[in-house]
């Protein structure tokens, strides 16, 4: 899971039972591979040259699979934002090996211990990645951000790029970036909240053992950076949406927004936390009011990551405005083409509506089966989350039997009653009679299993 990180490989057990149990692959089949080496020797020969312009990457240090590479220039009171996406296309055909074993995955699946790649390394951190050690094929969109936060597609071409350098989260300084950077996330900001967008960026939670030899959770907010980045890829995307939906052509990223019962869970999950939340305000202001820097604050935006039924990807259907709750907007996804299989055609039809194109037949034919493939992968990147989660929890809580927490009634269900702890990010169900959702109980830990990831307490009070 992304957001858990397991620097000093506390859960190395846990996590190679996981990989088992969902049957992530440890590498690819041969004939993958020798595809893949034959597709990195592929010179770009329908790109236009654009290594004289400025670009960086910025990512978590580690990272070697680089979608995205960008500038920003002042145009007037506008800025114009120059977002290079990586041309998978350009290394991966159709119905090649490579593409038949990338429709198979959908995504990368990623775990605290490493990932399982959506294709071979030898392109997605190497040949067909950002990085700065050589000019790199990419798909440039320039997209117009006006002062009010308002994008507009302006253009997208296949271009070579040089990257100036590979800039990490937790070091990059101002002058590392465009003057721009700063402004232009403001600009984006400020259009987020005007539209009313319950966009949250949770912490990452790290697995780490105190001295008495526990396994705790800390929880590390993202740093402004991460936030500013993101905020790129969010304006590309949104320009990128409107652009395909006025064509009547796309792929879009929709999700309902919580029902009256998630939000009512998280209602009284906030109160597990002593966060008030008045009961006027809406959840979308009460997310934005959160200080990500508070411990309780970092707890309850996790809490509300997992209370959604989560995001799904529809075709264009004429009259029908595809739309997407915490983005408040119409949305797609098309900047993380190394990392999913739906970016990929996304991209190519970007490219060709921009250049008064057609949007080539196996491109539309994708939209229509790729939903389901997505929602597969989607899936299986879900379970492998929740199972992540409920391996470090159990081994949070390992050694602390007979202990008693504080714990808040969050809803009821056939399997008993669903608390959340008050000390702690880690959500169980007790058996639990005439209470209320709300309640506040105390629970003894019975059993703590990391294995079998399992978890069992007794209400004591």
């Amino acid at each position: 899971m992304k957001s858990l990180r397991d620097p000093d490989c506390l859960l190395t057990e846990g996590l190679a039972a996981i990989r088992q149990q969902f049957k992530v692959p440890a590498t690819f089949p041969p004939p993958v591979l020798e595809a893949a080496e034959a597709a990195a020797r592929r010179s770009p020969s329908e790109h236009a040259d654009r290594t004289a312009m400025p670009f960086v990457t910025l990512d978590p240090a580690t990272s070697t699979d680089l979608d995205q590479a960008f500038t920003i220039e002042a145009a007037g009171s506008d800025l114009l934002l120059h977002y290079a996406i990586a041309d998978v296309p350009w290394f991966v055909a159709d119905g090649d090996a490579l593409d038949t074993e990338a429709w198979l995955r959908g995504e990368t699946m990623y775990l605290p211990d490493g990932k399982a790649g959506l294709y071979p390394p030898v392109l997605a951190e190497h040949a067909a990645s950002l990085l700065p050690d050589g000019p790199r094929p990419c798909f440039l969109f320039t997209t117009r951000v006006a002062p009010d936060g308002a994008v507009r597609l302006e253009g997208v071409e296949r271009a070579l790029i040089r990257s100036r350098a590979k800039l990490a989260y937790d070091s990059v300084r101002a002058e590392d970036v465009a003057p721009q950077f700063d402004e232009l996330a403001r600009r984006i900001a400020a259009a987020e909240n005007a539209r009313g967008a319950a966009r949250i960026d949770p912490p990452e939670q790290e697995v780490e053992r105190d001295a008495a030899g526990h396994f705790t959770l800390r929880l590390r907010p993202l740093v402004q950076s991460e936030v500013q980045n993101a905020a790129l890829s969010l304006a590309t995307n949104l320009a990128v949406a409107d652009a395909l939906y006025a064509a009547g052509t796309g792929l879009f990223r929709v999700m309902a927004g919580p029902d009256a019962r998630a939000v009512a869970r998280l209602r009284y999950t906030a109160a597990a936390f002593g966060l008030s939340w008045p009961g006027a305000m809406p959840i979308e202001q009460f997310e934005r009011s959160l200080d990500p820097a508070q411990p309780a604050a970092q707890a309850f935006m996790l809490a509300i990551r997992k209370a959604g039924d989560g995001a799904s990807y529809v075709p264009y259907q004429p009259g029908v405005k595809p739309w997407h709750a915490a983005m408040a907007a119409t949305y797609c996804h098309m900047t993380a083409p190394l990392r999913r299989l739906a970016d990929r055609y996304v991209l190519r039809a970007a490219h060709a509506i921009a250049n008064g194109q057609p949007v080539p037949l196996a491109v539309n034919e994708a939209f229509q089966r790729l939903p389901a493939v997505m929602a597969k992968a989607d899936a299986r990147a879900s379970q492998i989350d929740r199972a992540v989660i409920d391996l470090a929890e159990t081994a949070t809580l390992a050694g602390r039997e007979g202990e008693t927490f504080a714990a808040v009634i969050t809803d009821l269900g056939q399997n008993g009653a669903r608390i959340q702890l008050c000390d702690a990010p880690v959500v169980a169900r007790v058996d639990a009679h005439s209470v209320l959702p709300g309640g506040q109980v105390r629970v003894r830990l019975d059993s703590s299993d990391p294995i079998r990831r399992e978890l069992h307490f007794t209400r004591v009070s």
